[in-house]
């Protein structure tokens, strides 16, 4: 990734989720939050109100004064969802898409004049270092959700957990239909209202004192930050809630990484306790009292 894109992207990451003083963003003559909406709608097309509310971890009040001020500056257009006319939808006018195009141009040029004193080898390192800190910061502010296994946000985690599968199983992975699990607790992981991370947390027949961990995923752009560990920290936690005194998990050989991850976690190899046909290393970890 070019150091100039880098910078972009952790110039938003850092503004957007730190906060700056400056009354103008970038010179717009908007604030920070209005030119991140501006940025949202522009990034998504035609977007639901409610959908933004939830990608910008917004208030309906909040969110509703600000389009308000970009419809009053004839940037963006609300209508009704032809499909569901319960749902609005907001995109920008040719207007606002001008203002997106210039917001863009406004913060390449911020990036570009940043780098242009460093030599090529020095960008490098710059590039390197801005992508694990922006990484970092990202992770630092996910949001861990219980959700029902009906939830938008965990069908699409389900979905692109069993894509990943299906794609690094060397014969593929085929789960069948997911039925629901009324007994079962899913946690998801979001970022900007988008799934980084899932797992759940299930009673294992015959075993009162037994839970075991199911789908635990990361997205490949998330993982070196930690999240994966922390969703199992995470889960851990809720099964000692719940009353469990210990967990296990079952996982495919195939998944080198996770394969360490719950080794450094303490989890024990045991002997297969179940029939999952796409299951190659069984694992067990007895819950103290506290983490």
């Amino acid at each position: 990734m070019a150091v100039t894109e880098v910078l972009r992207r952790f110039n938003r990451t850092y503004t957007q989720r730190i906060g700056v003083l400056e009354e103008s963003f970038l010179g717009t003559g908007r604030p920070l939050a209005v030119s991140r909406l501006l940025f949202e709608i522009g990034s998504a097309g035609a977007v639901g109100v409610r959908e933004l509310r939830e990608l910008l971890d917004l208030d309906s009040g909040h969110l509703s004064r600000m389009l308000r001020r970009l419809e009053d500056d004839g940037l963006v257009a609300t209508t009704v969802d032809g499909a569901d006319r319960r749902r609005r939808l907001v995109s920008l006018t040719t207007a606002g898409q001008q203002a997106y195009d210039d917001l863009e141009r406004r913060s390449d040029e911020r990036a570009s004049s940043l780098v242009a004193p460093l030599t090529p080898r020095q960008q490098e390192r710059l590039a390197d270092a801005l992508a694990t800190a922006d990484l970092l910061v990202r992770a630092a502010t996910v949001r861990l959700r219980q959700v029902g296994d009906d939830d938008p946000v965990a069908r699409e985690a389900t979905r692109r957990y069993v894509a990943e599968l299906d794609d690094r199983f060397p014969a593929g992975f085929d789960p069948g239909p997911l039925a629901p699990e009324p007994d079962a607790t899913w946690v998801v992981a979001t970022s900007d209202g988008r799934p980084v991370a899932h797992g759940g947390l299930r009673p294992v027949p015959g075993r009162d004192d037994t839970a075991e961990i199911k789908r635990m995923w990361v997205d490949a752009g998330w993982r070196g930050a930690g999240l994966g560990t922390r969703m199992l920290r995470h889960l851990e936690s809720l099964a000692r809630e719940q009353g469990y005194r210990r967990v296990v998990l079952d996982t495919n050989g195939t998944l080198t990484e996770a394969i360490e991850m719950y080794e450094r976690a303490g989890y024990a190899r045991i002997d297969r306790y179940n029939d999952n046909p796409y299951a190659e290393a069984f694992f067990e970890k007895e819950l103290s009292s506290a983490s």
